[in-house]
This record gives structure tokens, sequence and C-alpha cells, in this order.
């Protein structure tokens, strides 16, 4: 409930400070006092727009600040997704900057306007004509069925089962969507991959496929080479091992005159074993030495292969190609198995189709049963409000799919008068009717729900004296279990408040304000007598007001 309601620098207001309790609070004043600026201040902590032309003085700052105590409210769940500090007493402040920017904050938290009217939503509501328009809207007239047929839980897991529903089904759409891009591939990727498959690719064989190739191909030159070099090596006569057998047999007689001696012919002797090493290597070369025309034909038909698929596919090595290799097995492996990915997700669906309607049939049962009882509670209420006519007639349709709050289509239908047909409630039903409906409405939702503190403005406009005593006892009944403010021209309805408050101009340094007043038992005697009698107070309009007040 709001217990605390401070205004700097906003319209008529200089500054201003009340204090509220809990019931029924009554908020009078003469026409143009300034009851909408309070309103328009009030609704500015509750998330509206802001307007540099409300601040009185804009070379200062406006501050509007609201004192709540939001206990019983259940809201520690939003505190806690608007990422806020939970407090049972909570600050809400609106600034408004001399440069026209604005500022809001919840306990010292700068948050946006979303997040203020997410909360101001839960703390206030603030009916007006204007808002009877919302007693047409159906998801209004939902919320209030839902309420008395106690559906919140049912709607809570409805609404999650809901959302994992048409997440599988965008689900699969997009997989759907991705068979038949697939489709499209398929034949051109299966054809690349056969034909990397059929390559038989090997990590590092490009490098011997070449080396072999350049072996056979120049075969006769190699084993020329070869054995030229055999022969010059072993010659008897003038072989490079012949020659150097000779030196060393002639260099082993001087290894015992002098170590540099020694030294030599170790070095000669060293040389000789890796000549007799590289001869008998060139021996086995040659020996290995085959022409295979055939080979070759394999060998270069292979690196054609391997050199038309790298040039295809602009690749500079065979690990590469068997990478594209390895992506494309995953895209067929895909495609083909995307038909079971899909059935998988579509038993997903059809499961989740299957507990929605179970959810959605027991929504509707509730509310079917409780309609009734919601019609009856309101055509009472509406006969001692001067309606003794009006009747309503509420009902459900199935709907052919899921909708945000069950399976369900409602007609709201509305007559005030005998004799005529039922109708949507906007065409049959004046300002001052819909008022009295709202009023009957919110009246019968106290009695099943926590409702936020509710301000009626002018609610009793069009209604006579008696029926605006019918009005103000059904605020007071209310009032019981929740803070109710009401701004009201009328002394029958203003004599019902626990509390009242008046609101007035007066002139301070020549400059116009507008005050807030918290009136003793004598002023709401005056105050109750004028709304009966005028500004000039007579004796029976005091004597009238004391038997309201009592």
């Amino acid at each position: 409930m709001l217990t605390q309601l401070t205004i700097k620098n906003y319209a008529l207001i200089d500054e201003l400070q009340v204090s509220f309790n809990n019931g029924l609070t009554i908020i009078t004043g003469e026409t143009g006092a300034g009851k909408s600026i309070l309103l328009g201040g009030l609704s500015l902590i509750l998330g509206k727009r802001a307007d540099i032309a409300s601040v009185k003085d804009p070379s200062k700052k406006c501050v509007i600040e609201g004192v709540f105590d939001i206990a019983k409210y259940n809201l520690k769940a939003l505190f806690k997704k608007q990422d806020l500090d939970y407090e049972s007493v909570t600050i809400i402040r609106r600034e408004i900057l001399p440069s026209g920017k604005s500022r809001a904050f919840i306990n010292d938290t700068p948050v946006t306007l979303d997040n203020l009217q997410q909360l101001g939503a839960r703390l206030i509501d603030i009916h007006s004509q204007h808002q009877t328009l919302q007693l047409t809207d159906d998801d209004f007239q939902f919320q209030i069925i839902d309420a008395l047929a106690e559906n919140t839980k049912n709607l809570n897991q409805f609404t999650a089962e809901l959302k994992n529903y048409k997440s599988i089904s965008s689900e699969i759409e997009k997989l759907q969507n991705q068979k038949t891009e697939s489709i499209k591939e398929l034949d051109y990727n299966l054809f690349l991959l056969k034909e990397l498959e059929d390559a038989k690719l090997v990590a590092g064989e490009l490098e011997s496929l070449e080396s072999e190739y350049e072996t056979l191909n120049n075969i006769e030159e190699i084993r020329e080479k070869l054995s030229h070099s055999n022969e010059l090596l072993n010659n008897e006569e003038v072989g490079v091992s012949v020659n150097l057998r000779e030196v060393k047999q002639q260099l082993s007689k001087l290894r015992g005159f002098g170590k540099q001696y020694q030294s030599i012919y170790d070095r000669i002797d060293s040389s000789l074993i890796e000549l007799d090493d590289i001869f008998a290597e060139i021996e086995n070369l040659e020996g290995q030495l085959e022409a295979d025309p055939n080979r070759l034909d394999v060998v270069n038909t292979k690196l054609q292969i391997i050199h038309n698929l790298m040039q295809k596919h602009s690749t500079a090595s065979v690990e590469e190609l068997i990478t594209i290799k390895e992506d494309l097995q995953d895209k067929v492996s895909i495609t083909e198995n995307l038909d079971a990915h899909i059935s998988e997700k579509e038993k997903e669906k059809e499961h989740l189709n299957t507990q929605l309607l179970v959810i959605a049939k027991d929504i509707t049962g509730r509310r079917t049963n409780i309609i009734p009882k919601l019609i009856k509670q309101l055509e009472s209420i509406l006969e001692t409000l001067g309606m003794p006519n009006a009747k309503f007639k509420i009902e459900l349709q199935p709907s052919k799919s899921f909708l945000p709050n069950g399976r369900d289509e409602l007609q709201f239908l509305f007559t005030a008068n005998k004799g005529l047909q039922f109708s949507d409630l906007k065409k049959s039903a004046s300002g001052g009717e819909l008022s009295r409906i709202m009023l009957a409405i919110k009246s019968v939702l106290s009695n099943y729900t926590q409702l936020p503190t509710i301000m009626f403005d002018e609610i009793d406009t069009g209604v006579s004296g008696e029926i605006s005593n019918k009005m103000a006892i059904i605020m007071q009944d209310m009032s019981k279990s929740m803070q109710v403010f009401t701004i009201t021209h009328l002394p029958q309805i203003a004599s019902k408040g626990d509390h009242h408050y008046k609101v007035f101009k007066e002139d301070v340094d020549d400059v116009t304000q507008t005050q807030l007043k918290k009136l003793t038992p004598d002023e709401r005697i005056v105050e109750i007598a004028q709304m009966l009698g005028g500004t000039k107070v007579s004796n029976s309009a005091l004597e009238h007001a004391k038997q309201l007040l009592n």
C-alpha cells in the first residue's frame, strides 16, 4: 500500500509531503483545485512518460517519490527478475531534470520506465472513466474469470508448456527448411564426396608419389649415373677406394712417428669406411632399379587425380582435401539423418500438445464452473447500484488453436434493460454504467485476490445520492482487505471514508499553489457541509453532514 507521497516542483505544487493509511481514503476539493495534479504526479512514479512542461520551475529539478509497503504482494520474484534488491518497504522515485531528461529509481537503483511500469501495475490501480474501456478487453475479462476460478497455477503451467511447444514447433520448421535446402545440395555433395572417397587419399602421399614418379620416369639415366659412380669408386686401377687404400697403407708406416701422423691416418681410415658405405648404398640402389611402365602409369594417374582435386577445391595439400571430404561426410550424414531428427521433435511436440490439452481442459472446466457464480454476484451488486435489469451472458467457445491463456474464446455480453438483446459491453453500456460495472467487478475480485491499492477517480460521476451511498458501502467493504482511495464530489461517499484529505489552492507570495491537507473531524464536518450546500454553510447543512458521518 502507499504510505507516503512526496511531490516537489510539479505543476502548481511547490513542495508537498503527505502520509496515508490503510482503509478508505477520501480526497475532495473544488473543480480545478488540483486533484488531477495529484494523479499526474502519482502516474509518473508508476511509469508514465515525463513532460518538462509539467515542471513548476524549469530551472530546478522535479522530484516525485512514493513509499510503499509491499510485504503482502508477493513481489520477490519480480524484483529478482529485474535484478533489484527486494525491500518490504520500497521507495520509488522519479526525477525530471531541467534539461528535460527523466530518471527513475527503485530503492535508489536506477531503472527503466518498463521496469517502473511492471512494478507500478502491481502496486496501484488508478481507475477513471477512461479506464472502463478496459472492461471491453478480452484479456481483462479473462483475468476476472480466472481470478475467481483460481486458475493461476494452471495458467502458469500452461504458459510454460506453451512456450516449450512454440519453441519445438519453431525448431521443427527450421529443420524442415534445412531439409528442403539440404536435399537440393545432397546430389552435388554426394558427387563431390564420391570423387574424394574414390581417390583413396592418404595424408603425406603426395610427396611420396611425386618422388616415385621421378624415379620411374628417369630410371635409365639414374641407372647409368649410379653405375658410373660405382666404377669411379672401385676401379682396380683408378678407383677412389683403391687409391685411398694405398694411401692408408703408406700412412700406416708413419703412425709411430708422431700424433700428427696418427691423426691423418685415422681420418683416411674414417673416409675409407664412409666410402665403403656409400659404395654399398649405390649398389643397393642400383639393384633396386627396375623399369615398370605399368607402375609409372598408376603413379602418374594418381598424381593427376590429386592435382585435379586440389585445383577443383582450391587447396594446397592432400590433408586439406581429406578435411573437405570429412566435412562433406558430415553434411551428407546430417541430411540423411534429418528425417529421424524431425520425427523425434514431432514426438516431443505431440507430447507437449497432449499436456497442453489436459491443462487447457482443466482451465476451461474451472472457468465454466465459476461463470454462473460471477454472473450472480455482478448482477446482485449492480441491482444495489440502481441497475436492477442488468444481465450478463458470459460464454466460452473452444478455440481451434492454443491461445496465450488456454483454448477458450470468450463472449462477455451485457444488457442493461429488459427486452433488449445481449451485446458487447462497449455497445450496450453507457459510460456511467461501465463505471458501476467496473466497481462491481473490482468488488468481486477483492474477495478472491490481493488487489493493489486502487484509486477511483470520480467513479460516481452522474450517479444519484442514493446510488452513491451504495457505491460508498461497496468501497468501504473493499477497503477492509485493501487500500482504497476515491476522489469524489458527493458527500454521501465522502462521509464513508476512514481518512479525508482536501485538495485546495492558496496564494503564497502572489504565486498560486496546490496543497493537500488531512482534515480533522471538525474540518471534515465543514467540508461535507459545503459539499451539501455550497460555500455558505448553514446549520442544517452542518447537521446533515454530522448525520452522514455518524
